[in-house]
């Protein structure tokens, strides 16, 4: 039996949760959507898949995502919910022995960007939103990270936790990378009406920093949209489209449009992933609809 949920902060709360619930000894199986999205996904009986798109080779599901709802029968539980975390603490809890009331609450509002300007601005003040800013799926190289952050969280509150001396090293990382990171976004996004357009292509590979950030910046953009190179690598394009957590006036849901772009994700936000041929074709598309606003 295999836990495989994806390399964010409420993937692995997943982890937490399901280690605590099930008798799984093997380490996570960190996966990302597009690999199940395009075929690419080694999914096994006895699989538990979390936070992550339905796959039919699996034991159970768990999600909460718009756009991968499944007409299949599974063992597990769907729900258009602020976290896939707290889909799976729902179905489990009355066989825990730990509470994470407080640990769900909060991935809850990580997850779903229920986040105030300070926190955006000033996330070292605020230790679980900074504790997730140090998960990122895209430094594939962090994955034994991940893995420790999710055994400290089955045993410590985040205030040890946090205090921990390798979590408390990227954190440092972080902050670091935030304050950089401001400097990328306001030297590569332009304001399309209400629509921010970050392109970080021709940085090669795009720098890391506070996803929200964009939206404190850009206080007049309803929608955000962040074109890079997948992993440096100038074959595959990934684009990243948010709802401002500050101005809510924009109307389309995410995940549905993304699903006509080889992606998906919830109705505030989500991503694609395609061949760079297919640029030039889909994100003029992607904006106008953003533009558009229905």
């Amino acid at each position: 039996m295999r836990i495989v949920t994806r390399a964010d902060f409420d993937g692995v709360v997943c982890a937490v949760i399901l280690f605590e619930a099930e008798d799984i000894k093997i380490p996570v199986r960190w996966m990302e959507p597009s690999e199940i999205q395009k075929g690419l996904a080694d999914i096994r009986k006895g699989d538990i898949l979390a936070n992550l798109p339905y796959n039919r080779n699996c034991s159970m599901w768990f999600d909460h995502h718009y756009s991968n709802q499944t007409d299949q029968a599974f063992d597990g539980a769907f729900e258009i919910a602020p976290s896939a975390a707290g889909v799976v603490y729902k179905y489990y809890k009355h066989k825990l022995d730990k509470n994470f009331d407080e640990l769900i609450r909060e991935t809850d509002r990580i997850d779903s960007a229920d986040l105030g300007m300070d926190e955006v601005m000033f996330p070292e003040k605020y230790p679980y939103v900074l504790l997730s800013m140090t998960i990122n799926g895209n430094q594939r190289e962090d994955e034994p990270y991940w893995n420790r952050v999710v055994d400290l969280l089955r045993t410590h509150d985040i205030h040890t936790t946090i205090k921990d001396k390798e979590v408390a090293a990227h954190c440092r990382t972080v902050v670091e990378e935030n304050r950089l990171y401001k400097d990328h976004l306001l030297k590569h996004t332009t304001l399309n009406q209400h629509v921010a357009v970050t392109d970080f292509r021709p940085v090669g590979q795009a720098p890391p920093g506070n996803r929200f950030l964009v939206y404190s910046l850009f206080r007049d953009a309803s929608v955000s949209v962040k074109i890079r190179y997948d992993n440096g690598s100038r074959d595959k394009v990934v684009v990243s489209v948010g709802h401002s957590i500050f101005n809510r006036t924009c109307n389309v849901n995410v995940g549905k449009m993304l699903s006509d772009f080889e992606g998906g994700g919830h109705k505030g936000a989500g991503a694609c992933n395609f061949h760079s041929s297919k640029a030039d074709e889909y994100i003029p598309k992607i904006i106008d609809i953003l533009i558009e606003n229905k």
